[in-house]
């Protein structure tokens, strides 16, 4: 049951990345009642360590979210049966619907309810995309932050396309 729950809070906390980091996305939906799947060539679970590990090209689904990186961490929070923070690394990639993110790493803290993808960072969704050095999400504000992280030779980077007009758009 506390593993259950543990995946349940992964995939509804990975959502915001997505949703929020560009324009125009829709609102999250509520995936806490629907099945999770997690392959993974190999997992291990320390209770004693308050962790789960997940190796080798890990898919979690959850709905119409679809985690993809090599590893993925659980960390159980000290008291109670929380997640105080999770961590994918390697090749991530999340995917909900038309929008996807990229990163090397992504790391949720429960306690600051915020979520920083390093390494390369970008969203896409259709053709509008984002970058920057560190892309955090701050899930309980629904804001993000993308920083060139103090690189002056680092930048970021917003392509917005507008929405294509209607053929008949302004006549009378």
């Amino acid at each position: 049951m506390k593993l259950a729950f543990i995946y349940s809070m992964l995939f509804v906390l990975w959502l915001p990345i997505t949703v929020s980091a560009m324009p125009h996305a829709a609102a999250p939906k509520d995936r806490s009642t629907l099945p999770i799947t997690v392959k993974s060539n190999e997992m291990n679970a320390d209770n004693v360590g308050r962790t789960a590990v997940f190796t080798g090209k890990v898919v979690s689904k959850q709905g119409d979210v679809t985690i993809f990186s090599d590893k993925l961490v659980v960390r159980y929070a000290d008291k109670g049966d929380g997640v105080e923070k999770i961590e994918a690394s390697g090749n991530v990639r999340i995917v909900q619907l038309n929008r996807t993110g990229f990163s090397d790493q992504a790391v949720y803290e429960s306690s600051t309810g915020r979520i920083v993808m390093t390494g390369s960072p970008r969203v896409l969704q259709g053709d509008d995309r984002i970058s920057g050095k560190v892309i955090t999400y701050y899930v309980d504000d629904e804001k993000s932050y993308v920083t060139s992280d103090g690189d002056p030779k680092a930048r970021v980077e917003a392509v917005i396309n507008p929405v294509a007009r209607k053929k008949d758009a302004g006549k009378p």
